[in-house]
């Protein structure tokens, strides 16, 4: 029997928010159940800490509605050290991202982080909307942002550069913005903030310019 499943309001009550809640790893998992009509309430199931390595999932299509939800349920998850979310491919735009970057800001605690969030719409707005989590998370060792595919341009990036340059416990970055719309210009703004993140040991930055032009860097 696998785990119990919840919707995502759940999490905002306060049945759940007990010491259960509070445990320093969360792992969610958001599904499409098929052959039900979708709402705006998806199901998802949790382990803690997560017990198989994460594999692709199938969008679930959460929209603006279910991240509003899970970003209530996110606020009260102030002792989270270790957080992986798996949003890929959920319609989710500019308004869900903030939302989701404002929920994250409380969790000062957080050392480890893997975002996948690809194949949304989050756009600049949106990828301005993650500073208030990556500025605040100061004391981040690990971190991926998965952001491919999601029409970011150079403001974006450049926003991003100037939230991660507040990370500077960073030891290990992974970072995808491939196939957005980013050029030399939002490199250069994403790397002057990369440039204070002195500790970083590991750093792999996966873009692909308008140009056409894929880029891997590596450390």
């Amino acid at each position: 029997m696998g785990p119990p499943l919840y919707h995502l309001s759940d999490l905002a009550l306060p049945s759940y928010q007990g010491d259960r809640w509070q445990h320093s790893h969360f792992y969610m998992e958001f599904f499409e159940i098929k052959g039900a009509v979708q709402d705006s309430n998806p199901r998802y199931h949790c382990q803690d800490p997560p017990t198989r390595p994460l594999e692709p999932l199938s969008p679930s299509q959460i929209g603006h509605e279910g991240a509003l939800g899970l970003c209530s349920a996110l606020t009260n998850f102030i002792n989270l050290s270790n957080l992986t979310l798996g949003l890929s491919d959920n319609q989710i735009g500019a308004m869900g991202a903030s939302c989701l970057g404002r929920a994250l800001a409380n969790c000062i605690n957080l050392s480890n982080f893997t975002l996948y969030f690809g194949f949304n719409q989050i756009g600049d707005e949106g990828a301005s909307g993650l500073y208030p989590a990556l500025a605040n998370c100061i004391n981040l060792s690990n971190l991926t942002l998965e952001l491919s595919s999601n029409q970011i341009g150079n403001e974006g990036a450049s926003v991003l550069g100037r939230a991660l340059a507040n990370c500077i416990n960073l030891s290990n970055l992974t970072l995808f913005l491939d196939s957005n719309q980013i050029d030399t210009i939002g490199v250069s703004g994403l790397c002057s903030g990369l440039a204070n993140c002195i500790n970083l040991s590991n750093l792999a930055l996966y873009l692909q310019l308008l140009q056409k032009q894929f880029i891997c860097f590596g450390l």
